[in-house]
């Protein structure tokens, strides 16, 4: 890559200047992060040692729970060992490191939450057909299909944004790496070129929301066909985490994007980076086991040690 040898590191954004303010931002960041952690990783084990979630829905809430884990160990932790050692850098391969992880990751949760709409779209829509259409290998298929876009956009992204050349300093206006504050320190017409990938991924993105909008278009109307309350409830605890996590996703992540530049600010640029890079990962668990008696019962097992064994082989997926 061209800037290599011209540029050794980066600057992030810090949160606070005060020694004082720095380190409650420590303590702060230090305690959501072990949160996140923890509540995903009860959800993943809850879900891999009780073979009675071993369904599609819970496979790929399995799949969402470790892309979470990711992502916010991709920002988080540098930024608070940031604040407790009072510095801003990040090397030049960590920066790259870490926009790689973000795309990737951010992308892949994109790419699989639309996957988990078709799920619950053909769970409710076509319940006739749910085990032909989302039998274990479709399942598997899905979710490495997710994975793998996520994947190879990052590289294209990554690869594309650090062959420009940069000449306007190495300060970041942000707490980690991403692709539009890294393009502002582009020094000529190249950063086009990334701009237009950035263009084709947002078409592809706004294909996936006009995807799950569909989806629940079609569920709604279905949801309204069912005669008794029961029926309701039961379609109702399936669906609205899901559309929770979609919402809270999406808003956030477009906000941050296509705000109005009159109301930018590095203040409410931070801020609106926390709401979509640590506040999903976090709260996504508390979203998906809040109604889900099942998957809390699976996690108070866990809690307790009452489970007796995790199966050693592959899950395995049935209705």
């Amino acid at each position: 890559m061209s800037n290599r040898s011209s540029i050794t590191e980066f600057l992030l954004l810090a949160f606070a200047d005060t020694r004082e303010l720095q380190l409650l931002h420590f303590w702060l960041f230090l305690g959501i992060y072990l949160a996140a952690l923890l509540a995903n990783g009860l959800i993943i084990t809850a879900i891999a040692c009780n073979h009675h979630l071993h369904t599609p829905m819970y496979f790929f809430l399995l799949n969402l729970s470790l892309l979470d884990l990711g992502s916010i160990s991709a920002s988080v932790p540098k930024s608070v060992a940031n604040s407790l050692w009072d510095t801003r850098a990040i090397s030049y391969a960590g920066c790259a490191a870490q926009l790689f992880s973000l795309i990737f990751l951010a992308l892949a949760e994109y790419s699989l939450l639309t996957v988990m709409a078709y799920d619950r779209y053909v769970a409710i829509c076509q319940p006739l057909h749910y085990g032909t259409l989302l039998g274990s290998r479709a399942c598997v298929h899905m979710a490495a299909a997710a994975w793998g876009s996520g994947f190879l956009n990052a590289v294209l992204h990554t690869a594309n944004t650090f062959s420009i050349p940069l000449c306007q300093g190495n300060a970041l206006d942000q707490f980690f790496c991403e692709i539009p504050q890294i393009l502002k320190l582009s020094c000529s017409d190249a950063y086009l070129r990334e701009a237009g990938l950035l263009v084709v991924s947002a078409f592809l993105a706004l294909g996936c929301f006009i995807f799950i909008v569909l989806s629940y278009v079609q569920i709604f109307r279905a949801v309204l066909r069912i005669p008794s309350e029961q029926g309701w409830h039961k379609t109702f605890s399936m669906c609205l985490p899901h559309l929770a996590v979609v919402s809270l996703f999406i808003s956030t992540v477009t906000f941050a994007h296509l705000k109005p530049p009159s109301i930018s600010s590095p203040s409410l640029d931070l801020v609106v980076a926390v709401l979509y890079s640590v506040v999903p990962p976090a709260v996504n668990p508390v979203i998906y086991s809040m109604r889900n008696q099942e998957l809390k019962e699976a996690i108070r097992n866990v809690i307790s040690w009452k489970f007796l064994s995790c199966d050693k082989l592959p899950i395995s997926l049935h209705k």
